[in-house]
């Protein structure tokens, strides 16, 4: 049968976020019913809703819940009633990379995720409450939502003795920064780490190399108060992009040998080439900032020829959510990866001064309480 919930709801570009009454569609045989406990505010929500990132409106935004299950179809078995479950994004299951362990990079990710708005077969899964059919299944789930509809391979269990404001950020911001860095880049002994964009997702990776032999963590941001954060989080070193070149200060730093890991998180086509500017001869630049579709970077190309650096695309830290979110929730368990300080809490009925602290930089990682 339909379910009647409560949604914040985006209508328009540039819209708030205001919350309605919606109806969610039946669930389908593989499809889990999510009471959602908390879910974070994330930076492409922010972008959808402003035009830069496509994805179609009027919407149920939302990629970053934490919930109970409520319900599951009668093909679901990895889940069941009562359950504990992260919400990350989706895959079909089916296609190659997905049967081969790697969801993120399944042949359908845009549709599941930003594009679609619907299911695969085009049917609607949330409609406001004159019946029309809303955009949903954002990132298979639309989690600014009291209920939510996802599939079973984006609703991952976990062990439910954390608070959930800790548990949601490990869907997207937390999952991409520190999977960026411990799947992806894997800073060896005495190697030398450079993170551009001290927001969630940049100070997730700091988190994260912390966890890693790398000598040297060099934080990279135009405000202050990141960069003590970052500081104050394990970073060696912070550079100020406002007043200094972050290519020169890093090598600086590294006594004239530059970085031999360095992420991209802020989405800036001039950091990106400073991040490559910056790279030691051999080193690896990951990029996980998104700036506008269609935006490009110049290259110094004289330059990649002699210092062969790599540069490379990484979505949601190339990990296999079902594997690595409870990993993480493990690491902010032990107190390893102390998340907390990214965190600050807002009722679900302030979505739209939490969505405007963190477009402000006010907050890291704003996180709202249903």
């Amino acid at each position: 049968m339909p379910t009647d919930t409560t949604a914040a709801v985006v209508r328009a570009p540039h819209a708030p976020f205001v919350l309605e009454p919606v109806r969610l569609d039946a669930p389908r045989p593989d499809e889990v019913l999510v009471a959602v406990a908390a879910v974070g505010i994330c930076h492409t929500d922010l972008s959808v809703r402003a035009g830069r990132t496509p994805g179609p409106l009027p919407a149920v935004l939302g990629h970053e819940g934490v919930g109970t299950v409520a319900a599951v179809g009668p093909a679901v078995t990895r889940v069941r009633p009562g359950d504990t479950v992260v919400l990350t994004f989706d895959s079909c299951g089916a296609c190659l990379p997905c049967l081969a362990g790697r969801p993120v990079q399944c042949r359908h990710w845009p549709a599941l995720n930003l594009f679609g708005g619907r299911r695969p077969d085009g049917s609607a899964t949330v409609f406001d409450q004159d019946g029309r059919a809303l955009n949903g299944r954002f990132f298979g789930q639309s989690s600014f939502a009291e209920l939510v509809l996802a599939s079973e391979r984006n609703a991952v269990p976990v062990r439910g003795d954390l608070p959930v404001e800790l548990l949601a950020p490990l869907g997207c911001g937390v999952q991409t920064g520190a999977g960026a860095v411990l799947n992806v880049l894997r800073p060896g002994p005495g190697t030398a780490l450079a993170v551009f964009g001290a927001g969630a997702v940049g100070l997730a990776a700091l988190l994260a190399a912390r966890l890693t032999p790398a000598t040297r963590i060099i934080a990279v941001d135009l405000l202050p108060g990141r960069l003590e954060l970052a500081r104050d989080l394990g970073a060696d070193a912070v550079v100020d992009a406002r007043t200094d070149d972050p290519a020169a200060a890093i090598r600086d730093l590294t006594g004239g040998l530059g970085a031999d890991c360095a992420l991209e998180t802020s989405g800036s086509v001039r950091a990106l080439r400073q991040a490559v500017d910056a790279l030691a001869v051999g080193g690896v630049c990951g990029v996980v900032g998104a700036p506008p579709a269609g935006s490009e970077v110049a290259l110094d190309v004289p330059a990649l020829l002699a210092r062969a650096p790599r540069i490379t695309g990484i979505n949601q830290g190339d990990s296999d959510p079902a594997r690595f979110l409870p990993a993480l929730a493990d690491l902010v368990r032990s107190g390893r990866l102390p998340i907390d300080r990214l965190v600050r809490t807002y009722p679900f009925e302030e979505v739209e001064q939490a969505a405007a602290a963190a477009a402000g930089g006010e907050v890291v990682k704003p996180v709202l309480l249903l």
